[in-house]
């Protein structure tokens, strides 16, 4: 049986402030408030909210620490659809994106991204053993095979980039919501991070579902590597600026695996050197 979680809706589970009139710097604002909002999707590991409400994920742990040693001392969360972040820091519904966001040019444009906090392949939800072979987003393709994504994820562009059809690719509001549309046989195939198709397989067994092994996108004919990262307003320079530094300083200690480990986060999570923002936002025009 699935474990089908209830969901408290973000004004009851989360923190909230007045979600309009978000203006000046935010670093300072932040500082002067004690605290930081933040945008959240709801997915685990990155960010969710736990049973008793509290925020938690390996981003927002992360960016608790980092924070902590720039002066803000809390997180305020807002759980929004996964294709309703960037708007939402846009619009200055929050002032920072802590959901495990890929870095890919597309958003580049919209959004400023910190250094590489992670990188985390993804894989596909598909019935045990695997009955149509599926290991490649060009395998899907290939296949025909209706393919089950979050609306606006990296996953959905690989898959067009891969040569999915648009009309055989099927969105979703979350991860619960996409691995109850396998499991229910809606779609036979859905592609998602590694670490978050692991987690809700372990929180659902008996569910009849695996999870393949993870996968390097290809877009543009280029290998990619999925990277990903806090994301401010591009005005908000400053945040940005310090809390680079701060993540630099959790990364090169090892703290940043002791915090992450929990959500199941390993080493091999954890940002190649010479790996740069810079770098991802300026890879093939393909990966949007």
């Amino acid at each position: 049986m699935l474990n089908r979680r209830m969901f408290l809706a973000a004004a009851a589970a989360l923190p909230l402030a007045a979600a309009c009139g978000r203006s000046g710097d935010a670093l300072e604002r932040a500082r002067g408030d004690g605290v930081l909002r933040v945008g959240i999707a709801g997915e685990e590991p990155f960010g969710y909210a736990d049973s008793s409400g509290a925020v938690t994920g390996a981003q927002p742990e992360v960016a608790r620490a980092a924070l902590a040693t720039i002066g803000i001392g809390g997180l305020e969360a807002v759980q929004v659809n996964f294709d309703r972040l960037i708007p939402g820091l846009v619009s200055g519904q929050f002032d920072m994106i802590t959901a495990g966001m890929t870095i890919t040019p597309g958003r580049c444009t919209q959004v400023a991204f910190s250094r590489p906090d992670f990188v985390a392949l993804p894989a596909f939800l598909v019935p045990v053993g695997n009955p149509r072979g599926i290991a490649t987003f060009g395998g899907v393709a290939r296949s025909g095979q209706r393919l089950g994504v979050i609306a606006a994820s990296s996953e959905k562009d690989y898959a067009l980039a891969a040569g999915v059809a648009p009309d055989r690719i099927a969105e979703y509001g979350g991860q619960s919501t996409l691995f109850r549309a396998v499991a229910a046989g809606e779609v036979p195939v859905g592609a998602l991070t590694a670490l978050s198709l692991r987690n809700e397989l372990q929180r659902n067994p008996g569910s009849g579902l695996m999870v393949t092994r993870p996968v390097e996108p290809v877009v543009g004919g280029a290998t990619v590597t999925p990277a990903g990262a806090f994301a401010v307003r591009p005005a908000d320079t400053d945040l940005l600026d310090a809390l680079d530094g701060a993540l630099d300083a959790l990364h090169s200690s090892g703290e940043w695996l002791r915090i992450t480990a929990p959500f199941g986060f390993t080493a091999d999570n954890d940002p190649p050197a010479g790996l740069t923002t810079s770098s991802l936002c300026a890879l093939p025009a393909d990966d949007r």
